[in-house]
């Protein structure tokens, strides 16, 4: 293998490496409570453990700490994040805290992970 693809390798292998947890499709209804705003409505586009993609058609900015509000099948989520990134109305939001929100958003990314893994079930 000759250095050009190595190298090729090694930067989509850190690509993959820089996402701490894998990343789910999960759709709900989400409330953003930024500072200087009222609440802002969305619709999650997928779930990790670390975090959410939201569509929005609010502009919250990047940087922001912000409360999220969601639901999960096994309960409801309040949890704060900050605003990671902003691509167009797509939000990327980060979880700041451990708490029992936490717990359910674990236990839901490994029921998504488990349904993905069933044959069939994509």
């Amino acid at each position: 293998m000759d250095l050009e693809h190595q190298l090729a390798g090694n930067q989509a292998q850190s690509m993959v490496d820089a996402r701490r947890h894998p990343r789910f499709t999960f759709q709900a209804s989400i409330r953003v409570y930024a500072r200087d705003c009222e609440v802002v409505r969305g619709e999650t586009v997928d779930l990790s453990q670390s975090g959410v993609a939201a569509m929005m058609r609010v502009e919250v900015p990047v940087g922001e700490v912000v409360r999220l509000e969601f639901s999960v099948p096994s309960g409801d989520v309040e949890i704060h994040a900050v605003v990671r990134q902003r691509n167009a109305f797509r939000y990327g939001f980060q979880f700041l805290e451990s708490s029992s929100s936490q717990d359910l958003i674990g236990r839901t990314c490994r029921d998504l992970a488990m349904k993905r893994a069933l044959p069939g079930s994509e």
